[in-house]
């Protein structure tokens, strides 16, 4: 039973077998041994300096440390000395981080965007002076040709041109060949201008050209040959910046010259080979319809047409009829419903997901990240979803076009905001929100209501935004309520549906007016078009006395007008053509569901409630863990690097979060405080019962704050996860931050506690037992988080760690209440800190603690195993707090 190391002397030692014993020489008397344990024979004590009665072998310096007093008959130092240090540097520490974790975080902010700002500047002076050399040189030439002009009478024709006439061709022809933008006729025609102004004879300015082209082309090569080494040396952020900000004030001069672009000039933009180009996504569906599993309700019937590439499609209709569930079926996300019908993906029948690493999809809530910033969220999405190969200039670039396009210079360095702490207004997390889906540069976007909530110009904003992405070819479908009439004849196509989910008009905006005015209805003056057909879609407002078409006949008025297979049950109304035929088809899917209901016993009703949950249950999990084939041909970065991102965001995020920490910490200082105080470790009890409370108080504090890992962002997990980033990069990433917690919480607990409670064991083994339970009670965490809503999984990280240990603690329990004590993770912590103490004991208490240890069950050679038991408990609940996480995502 000795401790490898004790400084005992060398005895024999005999098995204690019943009346076995020997003489305590402390205190004069007879003392029993245990069955089957050794015991020394005899003890022979040495007293020490202070009085105390010392093994042989034993000085001062091994029982009586610095800084600590030794008083005459006592059964262990005082050590307070110790823990008042560690108190004071580790509250000075706390203090330090309280205060000084926002300046921190500022101070690097203001650096990096001092960065930013100077090579902006930089860039906009090159360009300011471009302009100008520009204008300058623009007046040299016309004055040169005016001096011309006055001297043509005096020369013929036919001359060969002089030195002065081929520099202003020179210029002419640098000028065309800079001016990439400009369409392939534009500089045939400037040529021919120039040399009419030069009194050159037309047809013969490429014989004249060609005798400086030669002495020009060594020039351009040079040129070149210089530009190259200097795109290599872009590396540093100055250099990065210089290069966005420049290519950004290329792209608003070629925006400003194409729009007085011609026909051939558009052509040669579009076939420009240095464009890079997206790939093209085209949608159609036929015969489309969605009903919800179980109840057989009908979301959408018979919807047919196509989205195209470069077109900014509009899904509008009334509340109830179905606009969400439509771009939700068409991007793949319509969980827990029946999609019947035909969906092609660029005439295939293939599925969405996949295409889904360069499909973006806006939610109707704003869901981003709001303890990081407006340009650390549009960055995140950047690195995690643009393809891996795309230089890191290129990223930016993105990045920063984006930021410019949204209008978000002003607060791309402002905090996004929560719930609890102001950030943003509205309207700019909502083109937040647009943005983490336009710097990945999707090639198919879907956007459901990304107007809603911005004023008149915000949503401008925000159109000429997708407007810039469609003419790079990017297939735009969006759902708008109500759009003013300037944002609606900004669409290119709609689609306007009717309740029930029927279609009622699908073409091009321009002629929807015309389409209606076919009908009957005409748009009265000054209003706005979208509204009224809404209102009579509504059947708030009638439609006018020269139309014969009620609003419940213009599904089936689209369908002849298409061509489309008419339902069996709808064409009674195509045939008849009266109200009320009409007013039936379009109550039949919700009047079949009535009646249905009323035949149904309550059992039976509740039985299909059950069944259609299930339903939807399964199917969630289905779509979770679908896979398709990757179409898209899109490189997006490994797990590893996704990793790396996920870290140092979720490192910005905990550094924001210091001041949460810090009362955490400061928690657990005065629970180690006042439960070091109040329970004593003996020599009778091994502080069996201080170590309870320890049990208690640090499972609940740090599961309590384990919580918010996986709590707080569930919606943006969510996102991201159905955008195709790693969900194993995103909770490894987690654990590993919160592994910091895992490894300080301990020793802040035990500063307090240890250095007041005084046990005999050492505080690296307190250490090791508390860093193992913190561990296990932290899986335990992640797993309430994920499985459960906020408010039950707080209940339940307060309920379990005392329930657990009442039943651990149950020393003369039931076999039953044994046997449930062995599986619980209380009862392996408390035996592993009890053994740590006892292990201390040696010389006439190690009969003391053979029968402590045979009291409460516990065997002295099991310690590493109960650590173990510990790990394997925290390392499980990750693994099963992972799976859930994949498994029942909502998407």
């Amino acid at each position: 039973m000795q401790k490898q190391g004790d400084a005992t002397p060398a005895m024999p030692n005999h098995t204690c077998g019943g009346a076995n014993m020997w003489a305590d020489a402390r205190t004069n008397s007879e003392v029993f041994c245990s069955a089957g344990s050794y015991c020394p024979t005899s003890i022979e004590q040495l007293p020490c300096s202070d009085g105390n009665y010392c093994p042989k072998g034993s000085t001062d310096e091994k029982r009586c440390f610095r800084l600590t007093t030794c008083n005459s008959k006592s059964e262990s130092q005082n050590i307070h000395a110790y823990g008042v240090m560690l108190i004071a540097a580790l509250s000075t520490l706390l203090l330090i981080i309280y205060n000084c974790s926002d300046q921190i975080i500022t101070t690097r902010e203001r650096r990096y965007a001092k960065s930013r700002e100077a090579a902006a500047r930089t860039v906009k002076e090159k360009t300011q002076a471009r302009a100008r050399w520009k204008v300058a040189k623009e007046a040299a030439k016309k004055h040169a040709i005016e001096l011309h002009s006055q001297l043509s009478g005096r020369f013929s024709k036919k001359t060969m041109p002089n030195p002065d006439q081929v520099k202003i061709l020179n210029d002419v022809e640098s000028e065309t060949a800079d001016d990439s933008e400009l369409s392939s006729a534009q500089p045939e025609r400037k040529r021919t201008e120039a040399s009419h102004l030069l009194g050159i004879p037309h047809g013969k300015e490429d014989s004249y050209s060609s005798s400086f082209d030669a002495s020009n082309s060594e020039h351009r090569n040079t040129n070149i040959k210089k530009k190259i080494p200097k795109e290599k040396e872009i590396h540093t952020r100055s250099q990065i910046f210089k290069y966005a900000y420049s290519q950004l004030e290329r792209e608003k001069a070629q925006q400003q010259r194409n729009k007085n672009l011609t026909f051939s000039g558009v052509i040669s933009m579009a076939t420009n080979s240095d464009t890079r180009k997206r790939p093209l996504i085209e949608i159609a569906f036929r015969d489309l319809n969605v009903s919800l599993k179980g109840k057989h309700k009908t979301l959408l019937r018979s919807v047919t047409g196509k989205i195209k590439p470069g077109r900014i499609t509009a899904i509008m209709g009334p509340s109830g009829a179905g606009k969400t569930t439509f771009l939700s079926a068409l991007a793949g996300k319509a969980v827990g419903c029946m999609v019947d019908g035909m969906i092609l993906v660029n005439g295939k029948a293939v599925s969405i997901h996949s295409y889904r690493r360069i499909i973006g999809f806006v939610p109707q809530d704003d869901i981003v990240h709001g303890n990081l910033t407006v340009e650390e969220n549009l960055w995140f999405s950047a690195r995690c979803r643009l393809s891996a190969d795309l230089p890191k200039p290129d990223k930016v670039l993105i990045v920063e076009r984006v930021i410019e396009s949204l209008g978000l210079q002003a607060i791309r360095g402002s905090l996004v905001g929560t719930v609890e702490k102001r950030g943003i207004s509205g309207g700019q997390r909502k083109r937040v929100n647009v943005g983490i889906e336009l710097v990945m540069e999707p090639s198919l976007l879907f956007l459901d209501e990304p107007t809603s909530g911005l004023d008149s110009s915000s949503s401008q904003l925000l159109l000429r935004a997708l407007r810039r992405e469609a003419l790079e070819g990017v297939n735009i479908c969006m759902v708008v309520h109500q759009p003013s009439y300037t944002l609606f004849r900004e669409f290119d196509d709609l689609i306007l549906l009717a309740k029930g989910g029927l279609t009622v008009y699908h073409g091009p905006v321009k002629r929807v007016e015309e389409y209606f005015c076919g009908l009957g209805i005409v748009v009265p003056e000054r209003v706005n078009p979208p509204d009224y057909f809404i209102d009579i879609l509504e059947g708030m407002v009638k439609a006018s006395s020269s139309s014969d078409v009620s609003y419940m006949e213009l599904p089936v008025r689209w369908m002849q007008h298409k061509g489309y297979p008419i339902p069996p049950d709808m064409r009674t109304s195509a045939t008849a053509g009266s109200t009320m035929s009409a007013i039936n088809i379009d109550d039949h899917s919700h009047d079949f569901d009535d009646s249905v209901v009323e035949e149904q016993s309550f059992a039976g009703e509740v039985w299909q409630d059950v069944r259609a949950n299930v339903e939807r249950k399964r199917d969630a999990i289905r779509h979770n863990f679908l896979r398709s084939t990757d179409l898209s041909y899109r490189r997006t970065p490994s797990v590893l690097l996704q990793y790396k991102y996920f870290v140092a965001r979720v490192g910005m995020q905990r550094l924001r979060e210091a001041k949460t920490q810090a009362v955490d910490y400061l928690i657990l200082l005065i629970a180690g405080a006042c439960l070091g105080s109040l329970t004593k470790a003996n020599d009778e009890t091994f502080g069996f019962s201080a170590y309870t409370y320890t049990i208690i108080a640090v499972s609940l504090l740090c599961k309590i704050a384990a919580l918010r890992s996986f709590s707080q962002d569930k919606l943006q997990y969510w996102r991201e996860s159905a955008s195709g980033i790693s969900s194993l990069a995103h909770f490894v990433s987690k654990d590993t931050v919160d592994m910091f917690n895992t490894l300080i919480k301990p020793v802040v607990y035990l500063s307090m506690f240890y250095f007041f409670s005084i046990p005999r064991s050492s505080f690296a083994f307190n250490y090791v037992v508390l860093l193992c339970l913190v561990y296990c009670v932290t899986g335990i965490a992640y797993a309430l988080a994920i499985f459960l809503e906020p408010g039950p999984s707080q209940l339940c990280s307060v309920l379990l760690p005392v329930v657990l240990t009442l039943i651990a603690t149950q020393v003369n329990g039931t076999n039953i209440v044994k046997g449930i004590a062995n599986f619980c993770y209380p009862t392996w912590a408390l035996e592993a800190f009890v053994i740590a103490n006892a292990e201390q004991y040696f010389g006439v208490w190690l009969l003391t603690r053979c029968g402590a240890l045979l009291k409460y069950g516990y065997n002295v050679h099991h310690w590493a195993l109960r650590l173990s038991f510990l790990i394997l408990c925290g390392a499980a609940f990750r693994v099963i707090a992972f799976i859930g996480m994949v498994t029942f995502q909502k998407r």
